[in-house]
């Protein structure tokens, strides 16, 4: 007699649905063990999903990166990774100002200025390099647990992968059952520019606080990547103005601290919004990156933050026995050890965008004296200073 039941398919141990930076960190910190691994991702081999932008990588980053083996082929690919060697921080129409710099840290950089499209080849490389198995073109739909495994729904819903735990690093952790997101809408947009001056850069980023948000000039390669915050409204008519009438709005911003702005490419613009789960563990799948948190670009936290998450859930799976992945002891373990980091950095650029984002005169003052002290108290720069390199613990 013909048995026609077909057979479940096979229980990974870890189930990674997204191979952008976050989830490539994931596996590749992962690569060397002998975890059956899969990779789910919506891109083609090769391709990406949202083109390329400037991502903000602290210097902890950068140590992430190396232990994965990915930043020295990254920093090797011209002008994808330029060093921000000091942060000149400063308010539009109000006194003080704060120079935050890499030598008083005893480091080479802060962070560095990183494209999007060559950190993704540079890990895509990696993870074929590693014989880390990556499923392109799937895009995953639901993600259900019961006591005993994950499974992640693809395409028509047809193709189930089992996993003892399923991590969710796509980017929204919409897919994912249970998963409970608080949202706050900033009521602004980022437009987002390629700016060049007159002057050379020399690794000297400027993040600046203007009445209707915070601005920020990232050197890269031999311009600047700018992000400036506005209302919808406001961001409409700069995209729409000409070239010159555009630069002479940003310099009205941001006067010439940076130099004499000469020429603007590649504007475009998105909504800012803070979207955050206080427990990024739902069933067998825990969220990671944009798909736990979302937040502010100022002061470039959001994407490191991710990049955290993915290593230390790395080497708490590391650190569990096979049979005991995607158990509840050890997503409480994740969860609380990522909780301060996590929500400190929820806490640090809402608190940013509040108290330095505020349109009333009054506030000039409190934001300019904060500046000041800032300046002046080598031991508070140090605390703020670290918390944007390796985060708030």
């Amino acid at each position: 007699m013909v048995n026609n039941i077909a057979s479940p398919p096979p229980l990974h141990d870890v189930a990674i649905v997204g191979a952008g930076p976050v989830g490539a960190t994931l596996a590749l910190a992962l690569a060397d063990s002998d975890l059956d691994i899969v990779v789910l991702d919506a891109r083609e081999p090769g391709a990406t999903l949202r083109g390329d932008r400037s991502l903000a990588l602290s210097h902890g980053a950068r140590l992430i990166l190396e232990r994965l083996g990915v930043w020295a082929a990254l920093a090797q690919l011209p002008g994808a990774a330029t060093p921000i060697v000091a942060i000149d921080v400063s308010q539009a129409g109000g006194f003080g100002s704060t120079t935050l710099a890499a030598a008083d840290a005893g480091l080479p950089a802060l962070g560095y200025v990183v494209s999007y499209r060559a950190l993704q080849q540079a890990q895509d490389a990696a993870l074929a390099c590693a014989g880390v198995r990556v499923r392109h073109g799937v895009g995953v739909t639901g993600v259900t647990s019961s006591a005993a495994q994950a499974l992640v729904a693809c395409g028509d819903g047809v193709d189930v992968v089992r996993a003892r735990l399923a991590v969710i690093a796509d980017g929204s952790g919409a897919s994912v059952e249970g998963l409970v997101r608080q949202r706050h809408d900033y009521g602004q947009v980022a437009l987002v520019a390629k700016v060049w001056c007159a002057t050379p850069h020399r690794g000297r980023a400027f993040e600046r606080f203007a009445a209707q948000g915070p601005m920020a000039l990232l050197p890269e390669a031999d311009h600047y990547a700018l992000v400036w915050t506005a209302t919808p409204e406001r961001a409409r008519a700069l995209l729409e103005q000409g070239d010159a009438e555009f630069l002479a709005a940003l310099r009205v911003q941001f006067g010439t601290r940076a130099g004499i702005f000469t020429r603007v490419a590649d504007r475009r613009s998105f909504p800012l919004a803070l979207e955050y789960a206080r427990n990024p563990a739902a069933g067998r799948a825990v969220a990671l990156g944009n798909a736990a948190q979302t937040l502010h670009p100022v002061a470039g936290q959001g994407f490191n933050v991710g990049l955290r998450d993915a290593f230390e859930l790395g080497r708490i799976i590391l650190d569990t026995a096979p049979e005991a992945i995607g158990e509840a002891p050890m997503r409480e373990r994740y969860v609380g050890d990522r909780r301060a980091d996590r929500l400190g950095g929820v806490a640090f650029t809402h608190a940013l965008v509040t108290v330095f984002g505020s349109e009333l005169p009054l506030a000039r003052w409190p934001r300019g004296l904060a500046l000041a002290l800032l300046d002046v108290l080598p031991p508070a720069k140090r605390v703020f200073t670290r918390a944007m390199l390796f985060g708030l613990r």
